[in-house]
């Protein structure tokens, strides 16, 4: 999900690349309404990813900054810290998601990530990125089947993590069900490629983008592996600076974090192509990087990461937020 490119292994950023907040506009036929969700404790929140709990409405939000987790309630005003920052040696908390056991997934960049159960908040599973490469686990994925798929933005890597394993807990190591490395335009040393990456209703397909070109790729999901990866046909534009995906049918929305930019794509029946019905462009969304839509509006977490955070100078605007844009 996250936007910038890491130096090293830890994820460092580099201060070359200053983002800048673009002026409203908007190709819809009215422009959305964008106003406040809730707000985020901490002065140093900087959310990341967003994920709903389909059972209970609650949302959770990651830090970039410190790895805490916050919890709102539907309808809340403000969110709760669910996970204190550091929580089990987390430093980044990137893609988060609740699966349909009510058990939430956290990535951490530099680590890989972990499970837990929302009742109790206690960790049920880790899984770590294998060897000594650079990596930067982004965002994720889950199947209908209770499989999760992981972008490695470093590595153009999507991992897989099986029911079974989880079911195992403990510790384990991430396993690479695709490589994109050679699919992709290649990339300079320490450059991200992957980033949001989403699953259709049935499991079948993956959606994931290529953050610095904009392209979109339709991974299969099933044995044959020979025609796994497709590049998608898109028309009336591309996903450059694209961020965190949510599909709901054949509706693609997707945040693009650098121009603070929203769009809606209708993909096909077989996602092999899409066309943008709807864009959004306005400085108030504040460096979005993620969102799920949720009662008929998108929740989008403001970064603010050119305020003073992992990339830009300056002070962050207090407190924090997660955006509710009505009307995309």
């Amino acid at each position: 999900m996250n936007l910038l490119r890491p130096v090293a292994a830890t994820a460092v950023f580099a201060a070359a690349a200053l983002l800048t907040a673009c002026g409203a506009e908007s190709d819809t036929t009215s422009a959305p309404h964008i106003g406040t969700a809730y707000e985020l404790p901490g002065e140093r929140a900087y959310p990341e990813g967003i994920a709903v709990d389909a059972r209970t409405g609650a949302t959770y939000v990651g830090s970039y900054s410190t790895g805490a987790v916050y919890r709102a309630a539907a309808g809340a005003a403000r969110a709760e810290v669910f996970l204190p920052e550091g929580a089990d040696g987390r430093n980044t908390a990137n893609g988060l998601k609740v699966d349909q056991a009510g058990r939430l997934w956290v990535t951490d960049s530099t680590k890989g990530v972990s499970v837990y159960d929302t009742g109790t908040r206690a960790l049920l599973a880790t899984f770590t990125v294998p060897g000594a490469d650079p990596r930067f686990v982004n965002d994720l994925a889950i199947t209908p089947d209770g499989s999760a798929y992981l972008t490695d933005s470093a590595r153009a890597l999507v991992y897989r993590v099986t029911p079974e394993q989880v079911g195992r807990g403990g510790t384990a190591e991430l396993t690479t069900a695709f490589d994109l490395s050679k699919t992709i335009t290649p990339r300079a040393a320490g450059e991200f490629s992957l980033n949001g990456i989403a699953a259709d209703p049935s499991g079948k397909y993956l959606l994931v983008v290529d953050m610095p070109t904009g392209a979109l790729y339709r991974i299969a999901t099933g044995p044959d592996s020979s025609t796994a990866i497709h590049k998608v046909t898109l028309d009336g534009g591309d996903l450059q600076n694209g961020d965190g995906l949510d599909l709901s049918g054949t509706t693609l929305r997707v945040v693009h974090n650098r121009t603070n930019t929203l769009s809606r794509w209708t993909m096909s029946q077989d996602y092999a192509t899409g066309t943008r019905d709807a864009v959004v462009t306005d400085a108030a969304l504040s460096i979005p990087t993620t969102m799920v839509f949720v009662g008929g509006k998108a929740l989008v977490a403001a970064s603010q990461f050119d305020k003073g955070g992992p990339m830009g100078a300056g002070t962050p605007v207090a407190p924090f937020k997660v955006l509710a844009v009505e009307g995309f």
